[in-house]
């Protein structure tokens, strides 16, 4: 009988600790996605942030409801920044999946955060915490929540920059020192995710995979080489001369090498076969694919390096494109009749026309600008179906690069494209943007019917158009346009979800108000929003370097290296080193630096220069998608003062001499400050 107690009181105690987990929440809309009768939420559209608002015992655990279709999947766990990287699959249906709650962090409340991770991201059906010796085929009740919340991302600052930035005491030093400490965070991340992907790199040929997922066994030109490969080489530019000698050259010259096929036309490349991975070639395929690889990737590598051997890939690529365009208009052939292909390639060809001064360039651009502008294919008067958004957003940039350089050597042309250009920005004003200013996903031109309201990360990629036809023309409405999104973003989309808080989605998003506002910098609000977003995409980033495994990683590392820019004007370091860290205010034209090291250091300062002229021959910095802005360009026949310390005289140089490098010596834990000067504006 005593025996039969005992065994009932276990049983009861069993019970209790299955039913009763401590804090629980359900995941997933109902009306969502569901799996073998489960609704969940994948980490793929975007991550989890929830708040747990009891503090449990020390030696709880924390249980994740796993979904699985047979295959693995990967998540990184952070509880109070401690991070976890959690990998389990294998079976047909969702499992609990058990994580230690790390000793010491937890307070109420405290927060957790689940990113997506590798090989696939997870899919969960719901979260709890329980005592470590709870029964682990606890059930959740069908709904709802206890003691758990799913919560925005965090618009704080994670990193203490803001509420630094915005003490009113600063120094101009002070808050160089602030800048330095952003800009060595984004690029230190920038060069742990280089390091990231090249550990699942092809043994036998270097090249790195499409995505870590379902495409992790071929390169392709339009997202491996376009979207990932080409920000590794910039950051490799930036941090690390060795490997962008070597390793980052090496790659260029394999895939140079085995992805070529038709003329320079790059086509997918599969690693297991170690041969094309489509039988038949197809020049569209081919054509789209060596667009975006030249606009996207081998377009930025240029306008920032110059003449490289990745711009003599580009080059061959741009020249192939053109000889094999099949697409018939009335003016003749032009390489397609896809949007964003044909913006792509408008945007490469009037750029590259002043830096290689070949006509034919300009003549195909001015061939796909009478396509739209000047037949029956405009824009917004001839189509019922407007997209804004990414990919669509490429033709609006196009055509307006198109009238830039018509305005500088093609008179006739600029003249003839004056009024469909404005009339496109303007109906775009008129039907697709709200009532901040940003921009709805489609519109329909014609009825003004708005066709998906969603509001897209690629405003500023269009904005861009608007602010070159602004400088063009002074049209100050389309000026007028872009200040009033800047000035919406603080006080309206502080903590919007851009692409559900994807880093991709946050990249562009940044990028686009990153380049318009160093065009229009007195707008309110702006950098503190850049600098609240930057803060949550570069936490998105895995303890192995990935960003979330798949080619849009690159554009984190493009947006990070152009916020580092910012923050140190556009002065950058020879040999960058971790412990080493440089950031820079301007003050009423004078440039403010303070670099500061944990050992000893020399090197040198490398100050930037007016690249739209120096590298790519353009007669005009207008705004465009993926470009480096220039921040404090130096002018190579301008004379500057420098002085380095309160103590030290003032010294003379060139700004030929800072574009090769102010030489420093530092010894260990040395911060310097410097002051740079137009001699003839002090």
């Amino acid at each position: 009988m005593k025996n039969l107690f005992i065994t009932m009181v276990l049983l009861l105690v069993a019970i209790t600790l299955q039913a009763e987990p401590l804090a629980w929440i359900r995941l997933g809309c109902v009306d969502g996605q569901r799996y073998m009768d489960h609704p969940y939420h994948w980490l793929g559209d975007s991550a989890l942030y929830l708040e747990v608002d009891f503090s449990p015992a020390e030696g709880a655990v924390l249980e994740l409801l796993w979904g699985a279709k047979g295959d693995q999947r990967g998540a990184v766990v952070n509880v109070n920044k401690k991070e976890q990287v959690i990998i389990a699959g294998g079976y047909q249906g969702f499992q609990w999946q058990r994580v230690k709650l790390p000793p010491g962090a937890l307070k109420t409340p405290f927060q957790i955060s689940i990113l997506p991770g590798q090989p696939n991201a997870a899919f969960l059906a719901g979260l709890r915490i329980c005592k470590a010796d709870a029964n682990e085929g606890t059930a959740l009740p069908a709904a709802g929540a206890f003691g758990i919340k799913v919560i925005e991302p965090p618009a704080h600052d994670l990193f203490g920059w803001m509420e630094e930035l915005q003490r009113s005491d600063l120094t101009i030093n002070q808050r160089a020192v602030i800048h330095g400490q952003q800009a060595n965070e984004a690029l230190r991340r920038c060069r742990k995710y280089v390091d990231g992907w090249l550990a699942h790199a092809d043994p036998k040929t270097g090249l790195i995979p499409r995505n870590l997922g379902e495409s992790n066994f071929f390169w392709n030109g339009r997202d491996s080489a376009a979207d990932n490969y080409a920000f590794m080489v910039l950051t490799c530019a930036l941090t690390d001369r060795k490997m962008f000698d070597g390793r980052m050259r090496e790659m260029l010259e394999t895939e140079t090498k085995v992805t070529s096929r038709i003329g320079a036309l790059p086509d997918d490349y599969d690693f297991n076969k170690q041969a094309f991975r489509h039988e038949k070639p197809d020049v569209n395929r081919l054509i789209f694919d060596g667009s975006e690889y030249v606009k996207d990737g081998l377009m930025p590598i240029t306008e920032w390096l110059g003449a490289t051997p990745w711009s003599e890939r580009m080059i061959s690529i741009v020249d192939s494109v053109l000889e094999h365009a099949a697409f018939d208009t009335p003016g003749g052939r032009i390489p397609s009749n896809n949007v964003e292909v044909n913006g792509e390639m408008m945007q490469v060809l009037s750029r590259l026309y002043f830096t290689i001064g070949k006509a034919e360039y300009l003549d195909m651009a001015c061939r796909i600008a009478d396509y739209y502008l000047l037949g029956e294919h405009h824009p917004t008067r001839n189509i019922r179906k407007l997209g804004l958004r990414d990919h669509n957003c490429e033709l609006i940039s196009g055509l307006t690069e198109v009238y830039a350089a018509c305005h500088f050597v093609r008179k006739e042309k600029a003249a003839a494209y004056r009024q469909p250009i404005h009339e496109m920005l303007d109906t775009i004003l008129k039907v697709g943007v709200n009532e901040h200013g940003l921009m709805y996903q489609v519109v329909d031109p014609q009825s003004g019917e708005v066709l998906d309201k969603n509001i897209h990360d690629n405003w500023g990629y269009n904005y861009n158009g608007f602010y070159t036809v602004y400088q063009l023309d002074g049209v100050e409405r389309y000026r007028t346009s872009v200040r009033k999104a800047l000035s919406s973003l603080k006080p309206h989309y502080w903590k919007f979800a851009w692409e559900g808080w994807s880093s991709d989605g946050i990249a562009d998003s940044v990028e686009g108000a990153l380049n318009l506002f160093n065009r229009e910098p007195d707008v309110a609000g702006v950098p503190e929003w850049i600098d609240s977003n930057m803060a949550r995409m570069l936490l998105i980033q895995r303890p192995d370097g990935v960003i979330e495994g798949w080619h849009g990683d690159g554009n984190y590392a493009r947006t990070a290296i152009m916020w580092a820019l910012w923050k140190q004007q556009g002065v950058t370091l020879q040999p960058w080193r971790e412990d080493v860290r440089l950031g820079s205010v301007r003050d009423e034209g004078a440039l403010h630096l303070v670099v500061t090291v944990e050992q000893p250091w020399k090197g040198r300062l490398i100050f930037d220069q007016p690249r739209h002229r120096t590298n790519m021959k353009m007669p005009a910095d207008y705004p465009r998608i993926n470009q480096f802005p220039e921040w404090f360009a130096v002018s190579g026949n301008a004379t500057y003062l420098i002085h380095q310390g309160d103590d030290s005289a003032k010294e003379t140089v060139t700004g030929a001499a800072l574009v090769e490098g102010l030489e420093l010596d530092l010894r260990a834990g040395e911060q310097r400050h410097l002051v740079v000067q137009n001699k003839e504006f002090r």
